[in-house]
């Protein structure tokens, strides 16, 4: 079963269900029937792997129903975490040629982010119902934060980080 056969089953399930529920006045808990379908289907890709998610549609940026270690994430680029746990280790990242930026959203995951407390580094983080917790203790959980190093200077090369966590957890740590 395809995502876009899963995803066009349960809206016609949803709409058949309404109708029942107004032309037969029958209460039915149209919401915990459709968490309970995106439930099985989230079952379903976890017990037979990439069955419903073909494997040409999965980046190397993106990190879905699965965990992955990128020790030398590259610059301008995109991550994604769902569903999964991504590691992005920064600790080598070289500012010769200038800014190194990167953005990873993490969606019901989690991130752990590795840096060089020495390396200049700014960190930009949203949160929404999530926790994004920073070097300085600071923690995202509804909103944004934001934490540089003692290095970071706006003018010269450094690492910049903008972290965006729904429903997931991010953490990053020195090293």
């Amino acid at each position: 079963m395809g995502t876009g056969l899963f995803w066009g089953a349960l809206l016609l399930i949803a709409g058949i269900v309404l109708i029942i529920k107004v032309i037969f006045n029958i209460e039915i808990p149209v919401f915990k029937i459709l968490v309970g379908i995106f439930f099985i289907f989230i079952g379903l890709k976890v017990l037979f792997g990439r069955v419903l998610i073909p494997e040409g549609k999965i980046g190397p940026e993106e990190t879905i129903f699965n965990e992955r270690i990128y020790d030398e994430p590259q610059n301008g680029k995109e991550y994604s975490v769902i569903f999964g746990k991504g590691v992005y280790d920064f600790t080598n990242v070289d500012l010769s040629q200038g800014n190194f930026n990167v953005k990873i959203s993490t969606v019901f995951g989690g991130t752990v982010i590795k840096i060089d407390q020495e390396m200049p580094l700014k960190i930009e983080a949203d949160a929404v119902f999530a926790g994004a917790e920073l070097p300085d203790g600071n923690t995202a959980v509804f909103g944004s934060s934001s934490y540089a190093t003692e290095s970071y200077r706006r003018d010269s090369s450094s690492l910049n980080i903008k972290l965006d966590v729904v429903f997931g957890g991010a953490q990053v740590l020195r090293k």
